[in-house]
């Protein structure tokens, strides 16, 4: 079993590999592959569950992000969303304040200023969504 900081390094890998599949214009899948040493299990399935589900992640983030466009959002508060969207929605075992918390830590650490209130306000939107009884 994942001590609580393997986990939150796996969400920090994952987000390194999003950020260089987005700088590289290749898809998630594609980083892993082109690893020197294979990640771990979890840091492999929340990249790929977010190269699966870019386009739903996308769609929730989108929607709930007010006066954003996904075009304009710093690249890493933007992958910073997408795994916690991912979570939300496929890792129900996960419970949601750590979701939030690891997002807005992630954010406030490798983003802008203001990024650790911006991740936070659109998924708590998105979790007061997908979870309502959390």
């Amino acid at each position: 079993m994942l001590r609580p900081d393997e986990r939150s390094d796996a969400r920090e890998r994952a987000l390194y590999l999003l950020y260089e599949a987005h700088s590289k214009g290749i898809d998630p899948a594609a980083t892993i592959e082109l690893q020197v040493i294979e990640p771990d299990e979890l840091t492999q399935e929340l990249v790929l569950g977010v190269g699966r589900a870019i386009e739903t992640l996308d769609e929730r983030i989108d929607a709930k992000a007010e006066g954003w466009t996904l075009a304009r959002m710093p690249v890493l508060d933007l992958n910073v969303m997408r795994l916690a969207v991912f979570e939300l929605l496929e890792r129900p075992h996960v419970p949601t304040a750590v979701v939030l918390n690891e997002a807005v830590e992630l954010a406030k650490r490798f983003s802008t200023d203001d990024s650790g209130r911006f991740v936070n306000g659109v998924l708590a939107a998105i979790a007061a969504e997908v979870r309502p009884a959390a």
